[in-house]
């Protein structure tokens, strides 16, 4: 058995270290000591009695190779000669309290073994090469807030497995050979996967972790990671990863109770475990916490290359009471419900990330009315860059601003959180709730159509329809449609194309792209066979196909034409058409872009009655026409479409003049405008734009 030999002191303290330096100073890191190769072991348990490393190299023998205590940091380090990469190992934590031995994952570990194993494994650098470069280069304008966004959320467990071995997903390798060609063939911009920081529970989807640098063994490597996120980046596609700071699993082999203490997470019982999840909570007030989350953030934006992060559960950081039981909070020094320290740790980790990795992208999961969860834009004095002088130093160890006691604290646009992008939430329960009801029970629900715009530019919002939405016997997205099957099939069009026409950037599930019925099953593959076989005698199999066909059609759309993208965010970019028949099912709306770019006109007719030469305003003159329609038969609809250059016709009628002189005596004047005539059939959306220049040609 190999002898420990004189600890390489790291010579930091984990609360006054850069995240970068953390991540590249703690855990286990191959290194050298003279002319002899081992490891170095460094791991922050201050209140431990004793520390030491087991392994498969010593058998798991206890009490291991006993790691240096530095009292001023309260880290833990060794040298063990000749173990290097590959070698699972443990800490073996004795605690100081009651003498009890833990045996303990690497919080910082670079990979893991697969469960139902839990030992973390020594990685040393990779060896895979990078060939992103453009992408990488290009980065700050492809995701820039004027360009268009659509993310496919993907479960990479259960997106596609071998017919022959069903019960065993796909590895990290496959699964890019696979996913980029089909996310290039369907226009996706980027791929957002659920977690793959490493957990133990399947069934807990990777919201519960307990490695917050290990990609998930159940796929491979950190390198077979590796090679997926420069395959994606080769094929044009953004890769964004699920991150969770909020809160982490209970699992003995796990953070809590780290040293014997509460370490990661907060000492109260009411602030240190969410009762509705089953697990801790993080002391976002302590400066090693701090520093460990960023440096878990920074690692994979740095060291793999992830475009985003999708930051899980924000609303249960902001808000002390959210989603727990009225007896399972308390309230802040003020006695409001806000989370101060966790606010705090909000903006550092966003002015971190913006400042280390340009154009890299921050989205919020957050379900509340918090306000300014995203960067303010100096253009439009709403949703956007940064403010002037929002940016000082980040680092983890300075103490959190002391809040102002004043309940509308949050209302300065300085408070931003500091994202790029906020879930709309609000948005996706009333959309989803409108398109459950059966048609003659909608009168009652337009305002779910007409008030996300009040709201709309508020932020900078992703309409989600994600996975907490099909399952739990939530139905999928096509079974919650009302009516026979081709009624349900058509809702489910409407539904895509009233997502693509909406202000803000787009995301669906996976599996919804081709309206499979069953809900989402973590345990096994989407039902791609619908797209081969599916309903009495193949009846359906065009139905799916055509759903699938569509969601690349609105892609098309949603990037080559600039009306439908480039001012999402802001007020600029909509205007009202039609939308006092709301109550009728029927509305209209425009989308504009640059100065250059022409409008886009949104017909939804989400009523049972088909219209025939419904006059559509439209915000210019000249000829239009259809540029996509959900019921075309390409699409599985019934084939009602417009062909033809609309018929328009200009009406005249008065409106009355505020802008007179002596602005009392008001007069009227007649105004013109224009309408285009288009026919549309029940539960359908029609897209109308100014025709093109080539169909003008001869």
């Amino acid at each position: 058995m190999p002898e420990p030999l004189p600890a390489q002191k790291p010579g930091i303290r984990l609360d006054g270290v850069s995240p970068r330096r953390a991540y590249q100073t703690m855990g286990a890191h191959p290194a050298s000591v003279g002319s002899v190769d081992g490891t170095q072991f460094t791991v922050w348990a201050p209140n431990a009695h004793s520390v030491s490393v087991v392994g498969d190299w010593n058998t798991w023998q206890l009490p291991g190779h006993q790691l240096e205590f530095d009292h001023q940091s309260g880290i833990w380090t060794g040298f063990i000669p000749t173990i290097g990469h590959g070698a699972t190992y443990k800490y073996a934590v004795v605690s100081r309290s009651d003498g009890v031995t833990t045996l303990k994952a690497d919080p910082f570990a670079f990979a893991s073994e697969l469960r139902p194993s839990t030992a973390s494994r020594i990685w040393g650098p990779s060896s895979e090469p990078w060939n992103d470069g453009p992408w990488v280069a290009s980065r700050p304008y492809v995701q820039a807030p004027n360009r268009p966004i659509s993310i496919y959320e993907c479960h990479l467990g259960s997106w596609q497995r071998s017919p022959e071995t069903p019960k065993l997903p796909l590895g990290y390798r496959e699964l890019a050979r696979q996913l980029a060609p089909y996310l290039k063939h369907l226009g996706y911009t980027h791929v957002e996967l659920l977690p793959v920081t490493e957990y133990p529970l399947d069934e807990s989807w990777g919201y519960q972790v307990t490695g917050y640098f290990a990609p998930t063994a159940r796929y491979g490597t950190p390198d077979d990671f590796r090679f997926f996120v420069d395959y994606l980046h080769q094929n044009g596609i953004g890769v964004i990863l699920d991150w969770v700071p909020g809160h982490f699993c209970k699992d003995q082999h796990g953070l809590g109770r780290f040293d014997g203490t509460a370490l990661f997470e907060h000492g109260s019982r009411v602030r240190g475990e969410h009762p509705v999840w089953g697990t801790y909570q993080f002391d976002f007030g302590r400066p090693e916490v701090r520093t460990f989350l960023l440096a878990s953030a920074l690692y994979w934006l740095e060291v793999f290359h992830i475009d985003g992060l999708r930051v899980d559960a924000v609303a249960s950081m902001v808000w002390l009471d959210h989603g727990r039981p009225h007896d399972h909070w308390e309230p802040n020094a003020w006695g409001r419900t806000d989370h101060p320290e966790a606010v705090d740790f909000l903006r550092r980790l966003n002015r971190l990330v913006h400042r280390e990795v340009p154009g890299a992208l921050m989205f919020a999961e957050e379900a509340t009315t918090y306000e300014w969860v995203t960067r303010r834009d100096p253009i439009s004095g709403r949703s956007g860059t940064r403010t002037p002088g929002s940016d000082g130093p980040v680092d983890a160890i300075t103490p959190a601003p002391v809040i102002p006691a004043e309940p509308a604290f949050r209302r300065s646009g300085g408070d931003s959180l500091g994202f790029d992008y906020k879930w709309n939430m609000g948005w996706m329960h009333d959309t989803l709730n409108y398109f459950a009801a059966p048609h003659g029970n909608r009168d009652g629900l337009a305002g779910n159509l007409t008030f996300p715009i009040w709201y709309a530019f508020d932020e900078r919002f992703v309409l989600p329809l994600s996975h907490d939405e099909v399952v739990h016997l939530k139905r999928a997205l096509l079974t919650k449609m009302p009516g026979s099957d081709p009624d349900r099939f058509a809702g489910l069009r409407t539904l895509f194309a009233y997502q693509y026409g909406h202000p803000g950037k787009k995301l669906l599930f996976m599996g919804s792209e081709f309206g499979q019925w069953g809900e989402w099953d973590e345990g096994r593959s989407l039902d791609w066979h619908l797209l081969e076989f599916a309903g009495t005698g193949g009846t359906q199999t065009p139905l799916h196909q055509g759903v699938q066909e569509l969601v690349r059609a609105l892609n098309r759309i949603h990037q080559t034409h600039g009306a439908m993208h480039v001012l999402d965010s802001h007020p600029d970019g909509f205007r009202w058409l039609t939308a006092e028949t709301a109550s009728q099912g029927v509305i209209a709306f425009a989308r504009f872009g640059a100065t250059s770019d022409p409008p886009v006109v949104v017909v939804c007719n989400f009523s049972s009655e088909t219209f025939a030469l419904l006059a559509v305003p439209v915000p210019k003159g000249g000829r239009w026409e259809e540029i996509l329609n959900t019921d075309d038969a390409a699409f599985g609809g019934s084939g009602t479409v417009n062909t033809e250059i609309l018929p328009v016709r200009v009406r005249s009628h008065k409106v009355v003049d505020q802008t007179t002189a002596d602005g009392l005596h008001p007069r009227r004047k007649r105004q013109r405008s224009t309408e285009a005539l288009i026919t549309i059939a029940a539960n359908s959306v029609s897209f109308i734009a100014p025709v093109s220049r080539k169909r003008l040609k001869p």
